[in-house]
Formats: C-alpha cells, sequence, structure tokens
C-alpha cells in the first residue's frame, strides 16, 4: 500500500484510527461482505448494553466533583454585559458537567432500549445523590439545590420514553432513597 512501509504493524495502522477513520473502514467491510451484518449488529448491541449504572454515578460524581471554584469565579462577577451571580453559574456549570450523560441517556431512549436508558437515568440519580451528600466542592456551596433540581430533570427527560409503572417506582425509590442499590 501506498505510503506505509513494510515493517509496519497492521494491528498498530489499526488501533491508530481516529472513530471517524474506523467507522469509514467498518462501511467498507459491510458494504464489500454484507453477510457481516448480523455480527456486526451482534457486537454493536453488546458494546451498547454493557452499562453499568454504578459506573455512570461514579463518573457523574466525578464530572461535578471535578468542577473548579477558579473557572466558577472566573465565569461570575462583573462582565461587559452587566454582572453574572455565581450562583448561576454554578448552576450552569453543574448543568453543563450533565449534558452528555443525559445526551446519552436520551440516545439509549431513542434507540429504543429502555432497559439501558433506565441503567442510565439510575446511575446519573446516583451520581447527583453521592454529589449532594459526599462532595466537599465549593461549587456546590453556590448551588446546593441544583442536585435535586438535576435529579428531577434527569427523572423528567427519562420519563419521555414512556416507561412502565414498575420501572417509574423503581427510579422514583432510588430517588427517595428506598430503592436497591443493585438496579438494573
Amino acid at each position: 500500500m501506498a505510503g506505509l512501509s513494510e515493517k509496519t504493524d497492521k494491528m498498530e495502522i489499526i488501533q491508530s484510527l481516529n472513530p471517524d477513520d474506523a467507522f469509514r473502514v467498518l462501511l467498507a467491510l459491510l458494504h464489500e461482505s454484507p453477510d457481516l451484518e448480523e455480527k456486526v449488529y451482534q457486537i454493536a448491541s453488546q458494546i451498547l448494553c454493557d452499562v453499568d449504572s454504578d459506573e455512570i454515578a461514579d463518573d457523574v460524581y466525578n464530572a461535578l466533583d471535578s468542577l473548579d471554584i477558579d473557572d466558577l469565579y472566573q465565569r461570575s462577577g462583573k462582565t461587559r454585559y452587566g454582572y453574572s451571580e455565581p450562583s448561576e453559574e454554578a448552576w450552569e456549570m453543574q448543568e453543563e458537567a450533565l449534558e452528555p450523560f443525559i445526551d446519552e441517556m436520551i440516545k439509549y431512549r431513542e434507540r429504543g432500549m429502555p432497559v439501558i436508558a433506565k441503567r442510565y437515568c439510575v446511575g446519573i440519580i446516583k451520581g447527583l445523590q453521592i454529589f449532594k451528600k459526599e462532595s466537599a466542592s465549593e461549587i456546590l456551596d453556590w448551588a446546593e439545590d441544583a442536585p435535586g433540581d438535576n435529579i428531577e430533570k434527569v427523572y423528567d427527560e427519562w420519563k419521555k420514553g414512556r416507561p412502565s409503572e414498575e420501572d417509574l417506582t423503581d427510579v422514583l425509590e432510588i430517588i427517595n432513597g428506598s430503592g436497591a442499590a443493585d438496579e438494573p
């Protein structure tokens, strides 16, 4: 192949692909070998279903707990457009940190994977609960009600997928602190 050394390891090349290039390779493979579609679907489904609500909770907690108070101070105060309240900025920073998790939950809902969307929802809620209870973050001092408000927002967004009454009850129990630690 043009541009490649004979000594180049094939796996090194494959592992060095960025996500866009890897996707192009996958599409080319599927175009050349349509019989691979079922196998690719099975592998993709396994990867997408490998969601652990406790891992998500840890990720949410870490994303929120790592918010920098100096960033808050830099974003708030007097600006060329007026004054920005530190408490408002603290709320916004927490919402921004949660956005990728909520987006991922929505993707699962839109993929027609309600069990995984529920796991994501539970993970986000647990992460917010841990953050509110255990974090010493100064960001939380500026917006102590934000985690509770965000729990409500996550729950409301998840409900748009029309979960079963049983799933609604399960998640509400977690929100209210009486849910099992090992939710699906």
